[in-house]
């Protein structure tokens, strides 16, 4: 294809990005000819900085890169649409996406589901930064450390005190100890490399199933 029909307007294109799970909008950057090029090269997005004067590979230095899985362009051939795998956070700012603000009165659901996940998100990239970049005394760095056995055994006592503080029915203490467990999950999701992203979008699915319970089968106790 020759990408010169893109900028025949101006050498500047805008390029949406988009987050292929689930659909948020992530970011608005620009691109030139040769970082087109190069995201379709290597297959992450490349931009064009206008403050830098230069080319911007996104996440180099963050590690924050976003793995390009369609891309589109317009009818006028002078946008690019591209869905992409975010790693970590999109927004310079550590929020998943730079369109985290919204105008009063036009929140709609929109903010509350942002303002939902924010803290898990914030957490989940929090885990992430500790494994890419370990910190003396931080005990998220201890686990990875430690290994899988570890955070398996973590994860396992939380849900056992989460059980307990739950049956002794101290409300304050059961949240506190499904935080804990929540965030011991997290580390193990960044062991295992799993995106959030992903297990929010199986938990989306499943809260649209209706009429899912499965039949019971009396038990045979002479087997």
């Amino acid at each position: 294809m020759n990408l010169d029909r893109f900028f025949q307007k101006s050498p500047l294109i805008p390029a949406i990005v988009q987050e292929e799970s689930t659909g948020q909008v992530l970011m608005l950057a620009y691109m030139n000819r040769e970082s087109l090029e190069k995201t379709l090269e290597t297959g992450e997005t490349w931009f064009y900085s206008r403050s830098r004067g230069a080319l911007w590979h996104k996440g180099e230095t963050s590690g924050h890169r976003q793995k390009v899985q369609q891309l589109f362009y317009d009818c006028d051939e002078d946008t690019i649409l591209a869905l992409v795998e975010q790693t970590g956070p999109a927004c310079h700012t550590g929020a998943h996406s730079c369109f985290y603000r919204a105008f009063p009165g036009y929140e709609g659901g929109a903010k509350r589901q942002m303002l939902a996940n924010q803290p898990l998100q914030r957490l989940y990239q929090v885990v992430q930064q500790r494994k890419s970049h370990p910190q003396e005394g931080s005990y998220t760095c201890y686990l990875f450390e430690q290994g899988l056995d570890k955070i398996l055994k973590k994860c396992g006592e939380e849900c056992a005190e989460t059980i307990i503080a739950a049956k002794n029915g101290v409300q304050e203490d059961t949240a506190n100890e499904i935080c804990d467990l929540l965030y011991h999950l997290t580390v193990l999701m960044v062991q295992q490399q799993i995106p959030l992203e992903e297990v929010l979008a199986i938990l989306d699915q499943r809260s649209q199933k209706i009429g899912n319970l499965k039949p019971i089968h009396p038990s045979d106790h002479n087997t």
